[in-house]
């Protein structure tokens, strides 16, 4: 069919067609320190180099967290919710928050509803955990940040004691063989008892390959065990001594002592409680791991055993997985303290 030609617009002249938004100006894009590329104004983070950048009047408003999963040797810096502080949260909202922290909507919500302090996020910097508290408290939700080495220093993780003595206005814990000095504390100088259980799964896979190179499963071993454990804490800023149910002597308890374990370390919970009557008793763990899981997940390991021969031809290969909640509860426990001794009125 005949057409005018003047009607269709020349390519350079017509507006281009575009499947996504509209992007950055020149002017928005923030440039990198240490490599010198562009990035967009949106980011807290290097998108090369992963180095920290500048913030400008521009780019505030606009910068979103990264929150990348860290590595396990990377320190981190959490952002706690606060219950007492936060207002009451709609749908809107829940969704609202749950797309800033990158988090699942019922996972958030599972968070919010224990109504205790738990991680929303764990960001690689101060700056992006700092980005994080000050959004949320655009939105009402009142946070704070800890950073991992107030929770899981080296010179502060819990000391295993193996035995206590009872005496009359102080506890004397002794540690596991070769691992220092008897401590000696009063009972008016702890103040924080916390409950919790040490899980571990550790499933073993023998493979072969079969007849169409695919590996085929020969043998699968699941192991699993769990520890009621107890943190001792005071006032002071160090990791306390941590007593486990199945390596501990129970001699301390006298007449008290039976035969089962799990007795036992109950009976010594009890008469630490009556004793420390000032301490503050928290068996909350329990309660709130699912969704404490969201942030800080479980420790899980993989390790090769390497390959068989069964006869020629023929080759096996092993594999154990381990996964446990030892570095969760451990931050856990960490974080219960942590509030006790700087902001004692969150500690419920």
């Amino acid at each position: 069919m005949p057409f005018d030609e003047k009607e269709i617009p020349l390519i350079g002249d017509a507006e281009p067609l575009r499947s996504e938004p509209r992007g950055f100006t020149p002017e928005q894009m923030v440039t990198c320190e240490a490599c010198l590329r562009a990035n967009p104004p949106t980011r807290t983070s290097c998108l090369y180099c992963a180095a920290q950048l500048r913030a400008t009047a521009a780019s505030a408003a606009l910068q979103k967290p990264t929150l990348r999963q860290l590595e396990k040797w990377e320190q981190g810096f959490n952002t706690i919710f606060l219950p007492d502080k936060s207002a009451q949260l709609t749908e809107e909202s829940l969704a609202a928050v749950a797309e800033l922290v990158r988090l699942k909507t019922e996972d958030l919500k599972r968070i919010v509803e224990t109504g205790v302090p738990l991680p929303l996020a764990r960001a690689a910097s101060s700056d992006e955990a700092s980005l994080i508290e000050g959004k949320l408290a655009e939105m009402g939700v009142g946070t704070m940040v800890v950073a991992d080495s107030d929770l899981i220093a080296e010179d502060s993780l819990q000391k295993r004691a193996r035995a206590f003595e009872l005496m009359e206005s102080a506890l004397v814990a002794h540690p596991a063989a070769g691992s220092g000095e008897a401590w000696r504390v009063t009972w008016a100088e702890i103040g924080l008892l916390v409950a919790g259980r040490l899980f571990v799964r550790q499933l073993e896979v023998e493979e072969r390959k079969g007849r169409r190179a695919e590996m085929e499963i020969v043998d699968a071993r699941e192991m699993s065990a769990d520890e009621v454990v107890l943190d001792i804490y005071t006032s002071e800023r160090d990791g306390g001594w941590r007593i486990a149910a199945g390596n501990f002597d129970f001699s301390c308890l006298g007449a008290q002592k039976g035969l089962i374990a799990s007795q036992n370390f109950s009976t010594l919970v009890t008469v630490l409680r009556e004793r420390a009557s000032a301490a503050l008793y928290d068996d909350s763990y329990l309660r709130v791991r699912h969704a404490l899981g969201v942030v800080w997940p479980l420790e899980q390991q993989t390790e090769a055993r390497g390959w068989r021969r069964e006869r020629p031809g023929r080759v096996h290969t092993e594999a154990i997985t381990r996964s446990d909640n030892e570095m969760q509860f451990t931050r856990y426990s960490r974080l219960r303290h942590y509030l006790s001794v700087n902001h004692p009125g969150l500690n419920r």
